[in-house]
Order: C-alpha cells, then structure tokens, then sequence
C-alpha cells in the first residue's frame, strides 16, 4: 500500500481526513474481532500507539487521532459490551473538551 493511503507519512505527519478511510479498510472479520472484546480493543489500540510512538507522534497527535476513531465508532458501530457501552454515552454527553480530555485518558490506558 503506498504511504498516500496512510493516516501518517513516514515523516510523522498526521492526515487526520484519512483516519476514516484506514477505518473503513480494516476488513470485517478483523472488525469484529476487535470491537467484540474490550481486551481485543485495548490491544489493537495499545499497538497502533506504539507504532505512532515509534515514528514520534505526541501525546497529542495521539489524542486527536483517538478523537476521530472514537467519532468514527460512535457513528458508525454499535456497542458490542458494556464497556463499550459506557464509553459511547460518555461519548455523546461529552463536551468537544471533555471528548478530547477522554481521548487522552483512552491512550493513557493502553500504554505500557
């Protein structure tokens, strides 16, 4: 795949507009694997914060990435848990500071 279809570039840089287009190819089988178990979702989410740690995105690159995956989520899938459940609500009475603040606790969550 060539580095136009990436969310970020080799040098870091973070296009925020494809975060819903890297979504959409993540293949249904492995979509559902993943949204099924909030363990199964904490690890994906863990490794994709590694490998943006890796080529040097900030706490808050991450942040806004978060932000538009859980945006995404909240649009587009239906809560397969309870955990999922609780973090859509707290999604949706959040305010745009709230969601951000929420954002930068669910990377926290997943780092080492």
């Amino acid at each position: 795949m060539s580095e136009h279809n990436h969310v970020v570039s080799k040098d870091g840089d973070v296009t925020m507009s494809r975060v819903n287009d890297a979504l959409d190819r993540i293949e249904p089988e492995q979509r559902e694997r993943i949204l099924s178990n909030f363990s199964e979702f904490k690890e994906y989410l863990r490794k994709r914060v590694q490998l943006a740690r890796k080529i040097g995105l900030s706490d808050e690159q991450l942040a806004v990435a978060a932000e538009k995956i859980a945006d995404y989520l909240a649009a587009y899938e239906e809560p397969r848990g309870s955990e999922e459940k609780l973090l859509l609500e707290l999604w949706k009475v959040g305010t745009k500071e709230e969601r951000h603040r929420l954002a930068h606790m669910l990377v926290k969550l997943v780092q080492d």
